[in-house]
């Protein structure tokens, strides 16, 4: 008769001196990644945390690791913007401020943003926290629409793409006008409406001649063999 096996012994928690190590590590992968992006290394940082990689390398195997454990929690935030949204009276100016408040949180953070944008980084946690979404943005979009607000060719998968589109603003602004993507953004909300009627006032004033040569000559092309 075989024996009982005896209950696993339940996880330890870490002891101080590790955990106050981890959220060092995961507050300084918020600066660095919010700034660098991904493309920034888990040497970074250590250096940026002030611990050693090794250190680094011991609570987070990987960079995927780390992009889990820092970005779960902010795509809770994007939900919950939404179900705010979703509860808002007017259906859209619910799904103008879930617009506007996800912009926001885009603004401020590179690394989200690559995140948000793209599937390259972050696994099933990441994967879990995108889909849950689906489905109220999809709601968003076909509340506003029933409403007559948002014009009725837009589907739940151009959302991403309009947030790529502002992404991308903010990527080639940010050191010259941060708070330019508020005016494209507001321009992009205008056309989204199914009868456009007074134009919405921009928040932002344009680029000038110089501004705008600044940011062009801020692209990032292939070097030529």
């Amino acid at each position: 008769m075989a024996r009982d096996l005896a209950p696993a012994a339940p996880a330890r928690p870490l002891r101080r001196d590790a955990e106050l190590n981890r959220q060092r590590i995961i507050a300084a992968a918020r600066d660095v990644f919010g700034e660098r992006g991904l493309e920034a290394t888990l040497d970074d940082v250590a250096h940026h945390a002030g611990v050693g990689v090794g250190t680094v390398y011991r609570r987070f195997p990987s960079k995927e690791h780390l992009v889990e454990a820092m970005f779960v929690d902010q795509f809770e935030t994007i939900r919950e913007f939404a179900e705010e949204a979703l509860r808002a009276e007017d259906p859209w100016e619910g799904f103008a401020s879930f617009t506007w408040r996800a912009a926001e949180l885009h603004a401020g953070d590179r690394g989200l943003r690559e995140v948000m944008l793209s599937n390259v980084f972050g696994q099933e946690r990441v994967a879990e926290a995108k889909s849950r979404m689906v489905p109220l943005i999809t709601q968003l979009v076909e509340r506003a629409q029933a409403a007559g607000a948002l014009r009725a060719d837009i589907v739940p998968t151009d959302m991403p793409l309009l947030h790529q589109m502002i992404g991308s603003v903010i990527e080639f602004t940010h050191g010259i006008q941060p708070d330019l993507w508020r005016r494209c953004l507001a321009m992009l909300l205008d056309g989204l409406r199914a009868e456009p009627g007074r134009a919405t006032p921009l928040p932002h004033p344009p680029l000038d001649v110089e501004a705008l040569e600044e940011v062009m000559c801020s692209f990032r092309l292939p070097k030529l063999r």
